[in-house]
Parts: C-alpha cells; sequence; structure tokens
C-alpha cells in the first residue's frame, strides 16, 4: 500500500492537490481511498459530492472518506468513552460537558491512525491519500502516539494489574467499565505505533507540502519541514499552488507578480534537494472531477504520482552528551567552503554567493551555535545549551 500525506498552511490548496491526486491515481487503475482529517472538511466540497464518516466511491477505484471524531469514538473507542463520561460526570460535570471531554486531546487525529490501520491490516486499498489539517494539526497527528500515551498516564496513573484486578470489581458494583477502557486503550496505543511506523517507512508514506508563492506560507512550510525531518517523515516534493501567469498588463497584480518570481527561486533554492512541482492558477474555482483532471494533469505531467521522489532525510537530529548535533545534507557542498550562523530560531548557511535559511526546533534558542564542520556533503552543527 502507498500512503501520500499533503499538508501546508491553511488555504493553500490541500484539499484539491490531495483530490486530484487522487483521482488521477484512481483512473491509473489503482483502488485508491482520499480521506480527510481537516475539521474544515472541504473534501466533499472539491469532489462536488457528499461524504459520510465512512467511505464512499464517488468514482470507479475512487473513495472519498471525511472523519468525524465522535462516530469514530463510537466504533473504536466506546469503553474508554463510558469510562470517561463516568468520571467526568463522578467531577460534576453535566451532561453535555462531560460529553464534549470525553474526547480525549488528539483523539481526532488518532482516529485517522486507526482508520488507516484497518486499512492497512485488512488491504482494503492499494493508494491512500490523506488530506491533512493545516501543518501544525498535521505535526500533532503524527505525533499523537507519543501525546495520547502521555495524556492517559497523568489521567489514569493506575499500575497495570491495578487496573485489571480492582477494575473488573469497580465495573461489577458501579458499572463504570475501568477495567475494560483501560485495555481498549492499549490495544488503541499498539494500533497507532504501528501506523507511526508506516509513516515513518518511506518505501510506503510520503508527505508532500504545499505551498503557494508567498513569505508566511513560505516560512510556516519550512518550518514543517523541520519538523517533520526531526520526527523522521520524509518529505519527498513540493508544490508551489496557484501560480499567476506573466500577464502583459498586470495592473494592481504587477508588484505580487514581481514578488511570485522571487518567492519561486526561494522556494526552489530552500527546499533542494527535493523536487519541486509548479501548478498555475486556474482562474476560477476548483471543484468536481473533471476540473480536478485538468489539475492533476498540470501536476504530474509524465511522472508517477505514486513514486518516491525523496527517500533521505535531509536534515537530522541527535543528542550527544548535553549537546545536540544538527546534521545538514547539502548538495554540492564537498566543492564549497559553508559560513554557518544562528539567530534565535534560524539557522543561516553561506556557501560561496548564496545563502539559505533553515528554520529550527523551538528549543534550540535556548541553544549556542558551538562548533560546525563539512564532511562531504554534509554540514554538521553542534549546539551547546546557553550558561544560566
Amino acid at each position: 500500500m502507498r500512503v501520500l500525506l499533503f499538508t501546508g498552511k491553511g488555504g493553500v490548496g490541500k484539499t484539491t492537490t490531495a483530490a486530484a491526486t487522487a483521482y488521477h491515481t484512481a483512473k491509473l487503475g489503482y483502488k485508491t481511498l482520499v480521506i480527510s482529517t481537516d475539521p474544515a472538511h472541504s473534501l466533499s466540497d472539491a469532489l462536488n459530492t457528499s461524504l459520510r464518516p465512512e467511505p464512499v466511491e464517488v468514482h470507479p477505484n475512487l473513495f472519498a472518506q471525511e472523519l468525524d471524531v465522535y462516530y469514530s469514538m463510537k466504533k473504536y473507542w466506546q469503553n474508554t468513552k463510558h469510562l470517561l463520561l463516568a468520571l467526568f460526570k463522578m467531577q460534576g460535570f453535566q451532561n453535555m460537558v462531560a460529553e464534549e471531554l470525553s474526547a480525549l486531546p488528539g483523539m481526532e487525529e488518532a482516529s485517522a491512525f486507526l482508520w488507516i490501520e484497518k486499512y492497512y491490516s485488512e488491504k482494503a486499498y492499494e493508494v491512500i491519500i490523506i488530506d491533512s489539517a493545516p501543518t501544525g494539526e498535521t505535526l500533532t497527528l503524527l505525533s499523537v502516539p507519543q501525546v495520547a500515551q502521555w495524556w492517559t498516564s497523568k489521567a489514569f496513573p493506575f499500575q497495570k494489574l491495578t487496573v485489571k484486578t480492582v477494575g473488573a470489581a469497580v465495573r461489577t458494583f458501579t458499572g463504570i467499565p475501568l477495567d475494560k477502557g483501560y485495555e481498549e486503550l492499549e490495544v488503541l496505543f499498539d494500533k497507532l505505533e504501528k501506523v507511526q511506523k508506516l509513516f515513518a517507512n518511506p518505501e510506503i508514506c510520503s508527505i508532500r507540502v504545499v505551498v503557494n508563492p508567498e513569505k508566511m506560507v513560505i516560512n510556516e512550510a519550512k518550518r514543517a519541514y523541520t519538523y517533520l525531518q526531526m520526527y523522521g517523515y520524509v518529505v519527498d516534493a513540493v508544490i508551489i499552488n496557484r501560480i499567476i501567469p506573466e500577464l502583459e498588463n498586470a495592473g494592481v497584480f504587477s508588484k505580487y507578480l514581481e514578488n511570485q518570481v522571487g518567492y519561486i527561486r526561494q522556494i526552489e533554492e530552500d527546499f533542494a534537494p527535493l523536487p519541486i512541482f509548479k501548478v498555475p492558477h486556474q482562474g476560477q474555482e476548483v471543484f468536481g472531477l473533471e476540473r480536478l483532471a485538468l489539475i492533476a494533469e498540470t501536476l504530474y505531467k509524465e511522472k508517477d504520482p505514486l513514486e518516491v521522489y525523496q527517500k533521505d532525510l535531509p536534515m537530522q537530529m541527535e543528542e550527544k552528551g548535553s549537546d545536540y548535533l544538527l546534521r545538514l545534507r547539502i548538495p554540492f557542498l564537498d566543492q564549497n567552503k559553508a559560513e554557518v550562523h544562528h539567530v534565535g530560531t534560524q539557522l543561516t548557511v553561506q556557501i560561496g554567493n548564496q545563502r539559505r535559511n533553515f528554520f529550527l526546533p523551538q528549543f534550540l534558542q535556548y541553544y549556542d551555535l558551538k562548533n560546525y564542520f563539512q564532511k562531504k556533503d554534509q554540514l554538521v552543527v553542534q549546539f551547546r545549551k546557553k550558561a544560566d
């Protein structure tokens, strides 16, 4: 099975790109599911058809699904939900509030993992395409196994044996499914970790970042790119969407078009060596299969959308004692001398007359640049914690 996850800042066209790719792979003969984890749920608008919490066939070989956290809870988390509802009600919360609170932090994202685990185990589809929520929520999605385990360990700080022995008695006398809910959580965590390994396998999963040629969009994409690599997830392509073609009489758009040229060049430099795909602005709203087909043809041309365009992690972080080492893979670095500067959460690498800026994890603003050295095409940067 092949999994493609599209992410990017809200409004850049992730849903359109994901839906167009899904329609394209379905036309190529692959049984494809496109699934939306975005609470905004615009996938049904892009496909111009109503969708449900279960997959709906919208075209031969093409199925679509919009997640509903409460539907997923009913399907996967029933005992856990009853346990949480009972605990919150015992604390004095009203029914409606307790119902809302029973949706654990990250549960919407976790439910997406559970659906994917189900489809992967059943070999239900050859291709799963994920229309992800904006980048911040995507990072939550990909880190949800650790977050969920931490949260429940705080919420239920019981020993496993105690839960199983005392929990059965509690269920008998009070009806609160303490033991069943805890067992259910254990199974869910196993499934979440299984899917996380799938996402980290570049032969199975590729993450594709969608951007527009605009400053704030590019900066958010670069931050997401950094964090995805820190988590060990491979981004294999960047898609520049809604490029406005050159106009003879641009009028009010003249400045925008001038800036657009520079931003496209910046994207190509900052995300090298990733392949860059370009999609021109369509001059109209994109919805329905006919218009999605045009997007896909422009996007992929003769390329196979299921090809793995990049397998390596160009950026990796590792601990070394109390220090951190950042390893950056930069094309043709071995032929040039690099200079490195670090300010806050930004790292600037100067190679000849070319400059590249990298966004760093937030915690590194409390670290100083200690040293850096080159090793073939790899730049190694050492950070040390600032003195108190």
